[in-house]
């Protein structure tokens, strides 16, 4: 039922797939994204939006107590920084509740 124009489109994807997936010659590609896995992964992101906040907010005590050393762009930036990292956090969580959610009500 298939056409061969079909046949050769598909037999076209997979030959991309398969040099996609060969690493380049003279270079190390890694698979590996961490020992645990996503909930390594996860933890990990969380500890480092909590350390970006902590960071910031630290920066921004300083110079309210009137730190030579602190100037008010370096607070500025790091604290938009923090917010940019905790926004793309609560995205993160957002999907996964999504997806958690789409899979619970699939029927089986």
């Amino acid at each position: 039922m298939s056409s061969p124009p079909i046949q050769a489109a598909l037999q076209q994807m997979q030959n991309m797939a398969s040099q996609a997936a060969q690493p380049i010659k003279g270079e190390h590609v890694s698979t590996a994204v961490g020992q645990g896995g996503f909930g390594s992964e996860l933890q990990a992101s969380i500890q480092r939006i909590n350390r970006l906040q902590q960071s910031a907010n630290a920066k921004a005590m300083a110079f309210q107590a009137g730190e030579p050393n602190v100037e008010l762009n370096d607070v500025m930036v790091d604290m938009q920084k923090a917010s940019v990292a905790f926004q793309m956090g609560l995205q993160v969580r957002n999907r996964l509740v999504s997806a958690y959610r789409d899979v619970m009500n699939m029927q089986v």
